[in-house]
Order: C-alpha cells, then structure tokens, then sequence
C-alpha cells in the first residue's frame, strides 16, 4: 500500500512537469560537453522526454548535437543571474549538471587561459560552478513540482585536498594521486567542493555524483556506487550518463535527495535493473557530514560487496538452491524447483534425516 502511494505521487509530480505534448523537460547545463553529449543522446532515446541544452556555443549545439524537434538550444542564459536560471528551470523535471566554468572563456587558448588564471586566483567560493549551481539548487527548490532535483556531475577526490595529513597518510592510493596533487597548482578539486557545497546548501532537492576518471575507451559495465571520496579507477562516460539520467527521472527522490556518491566502472559486469535496492543503502548527507556520524564498518563493506553479486537482479536472497544468477534475471526456475520448495537429491534427503 505505502509502496502504491509513492508511486501515485512520484508520478503526480511528474506529470506537472510535462508540457502540453507530455515531454517531461530535462535541463542539461553542459550538453555539448563530452558527457553531456551522451546525457542528451541517453535523454532523447525516451519518447517522453524534451531536452533544454544550455549551452555556450549555439553553432557547437548545432553540429554537435542531434537535430530533434525535442531539442530546444538555450545559448543565452546567464547562469549567475537569478531571472536567466528561474527562466530556463520553469516547468522542468529535472537539471543534469555536466559543466564547467573552465569552459566559460571561449574556445581560443588564450581565452581558455584567461579563464583558468582567473579561476586560480578566485576563491572558489566565486567560482562560475559554485555561483551557477546555487542559484539551479534555489530555483529548483522554488519549484511547485515535488520530484524536481538538480543532478550534479562533480568529481572523485573533491574533498581530498582538504582531509587532515592524517587521513592522508591512512589513505595514500586516494589521496597521493595526480588529480591532487595538481590541485595545488590549479585548485580544480577546491573549485569542484565549494561548487558542492553551493548546491548543498541553495536546496536539499539535489544528488551529486562524483566519478572516477573519465576513460572512453575502459569497457562499459556496473557503476560500482560508495561514499567517503575513497574511489578511484575508471569510469565510461557512456556509464556515467546513463546513471545521471536515471538519477534524475527514474529514481523516486527520496532515494536520491540530499545525496552524494561515488562511481566506478565494473567491467563487463551487467547494469543493475534498479538503483533504488543500492541507493537505499546509502547516508545522506546531513547524515555523513555530522561530526558525531560513525558509519558502520560492516554496512559499508556489506554495501560494496553487494554490488559485485553477478547478474542483473543482483538479489542473491531470492535464489533458489540449484538456481543460477541468471536463471533469476531470466525468471526461470532452477533445476531442483521454485524457492523454498526445491526438490533435493535423495542423497542429501537421506543425510539430512539420518
């Protein structure tokens, strides 16, 4: 019954988010980006969705980007002015971050250096990403549509920079790295916190997906997701966008509000059917980020391991003895018969009863 009334209203909400055509409108800041080219490619393989590509370059859009009537091209909005965001977000479903103020220079290398120098020099709280993000999280949370949340591609390792030497020393293979380690140079991690953190506290209708490194050409599989910015690997972009999708339309947001996470790449493993088991078991962040929060040791490891189960029902509970994992993905019967009425060999029924 509760799970019934959770359906009814995730898909009330929804439903207010759709124009007069019934396409729920996605916002993707960042779609001619390399990941946001896919998000926009996974967003349109639905027939029910229209995509708002915010965008710096509208000839880029235009050569990147499919030609879809379901494609509307938003090459004017001014992302640290409040008018341009409540503008572009009114009547959305969702917004998919996959941007960076880095790009915001132009495309010339002296342009693009400019803004580079410009963002060293800035504090990160000033940065273009956090400025922009605050005011897609207030709009957002401004909206009369429930199940409206801000899906944020930020980075593995953002907070690393900022752990105690401690830490650092407990945990080198996450924090001796050459993305740290650079950010002493350039503050690109610093950048991507306070962006975080901006959006963190503009709304709590937000899920924040931190990757590994991006690798085109590591296989696709599982997105193994953690928490604690402990990951490192590699992450398909194809992977990433697909799980950025699903966090912003398919997964109802009390799952994903309030939420920050880490993702890698298991190759070749299956995708899971379903998030929800997985997101289920993880902390908010008003959770994580108290002082006094203890994470249970076995909880995280049992959350991890979890993850690595073949298959794509990833449910080992509902095995049936004599049933293989893919048996249950296919829904067919094992060979000793339904659970908990399986037919044993009559050596093991006789060992048993004797």
């Amino acid at each position: 019954m509760m799970g019934d009334m959770f359906f009814f209203f995730f898909s009330a909400a929804i439903l207010l988010a759709r124009d007069c055509n019934g396409l729920a409108k996605v916002v993707v800041v960042g779609a001619t980006g390399r990941v946001g080219r896919i998000v926009v490619k996974e967003l349109l393989d639905r027939e029910d969705v229209q995509v708002r590509a915010v965008v710096r370059d509208e000839e880029k859009a235009k050569e990147v980007l499919p030609s879809s009537d379901k494609v509307e091209i938003w090459s004017n909005v001014k992302l640290t002015e409040r008018a341009s965001v409540n503008e572009v977000c009114e009547d959305c479903a969702s917004v998919i971050w996959v941007a960076s103020g880095l790009t915001q220079g132009g495309g010339t290398p002296f342009s693009r250096l400019g803004t580079l120098l410009g963002t060293v020099l800035r504090s990160p709280k000033d940065s273009f990403d956090a400025k922009a993000l605050r005011l897609l999280g207030q709009a957002v949370d401004a909206s009369p549509n429930t199940n409206a949340r801000v899906v944020c591609c930020s980075s593995a390792a953002a907070s690393r920079p900022a752990w105690s030497q401690d830490k650092k020393t407990k945990f080198p293979g996450a924090a001796d790295i050459p993305i740290v380690r650079l950010n002493d140079k350039l503050k690109l991690l610093d950048i991507k916190a306070a962006a975080e953190d901006a959006l963190r506290h503009s709304c709590g209708r937000y899920c924040i997906v931190r990757p590994t490194g991006l690798n085109d050409e590591w296989p696709r599989g599982r997105l193994v997701l953690s928490q604690g910015d402990l990951a490192v690997g590699r992450t398909n972009r194809a992977d990433l966008a697909q799980l950025l999708v699903q966090l912003a339309l398919d997964v109802d947001p009390s799952y994903t509000n309030g939420l920050t996470i880490e993702a890698f790449t298991l190759a070749n493993y299956p995708a899971p059917r379903e998030l929800e088991p997985i997101l289920s078991r993880l902390t908010p962040d008003h959770e994580l980020l108290n002082v006094n929060h203890q994470q249970d040791a076995d909880s995280v490891l049992y959350n991890l391991l979890q993850q690595l189960v073949p298959g794509e029902t990833m449910a080992p509970n509902q095995l049936a003895m004599g049933q293989t994992y893919e048996n249950l993905d296919n829904k067919e019967t094992g060979r000793l018969g339904e659970r908990g009425a399986e037919k044993l060999p009559s050596f093991i029924e006789t060992t048993s009863s004797s």
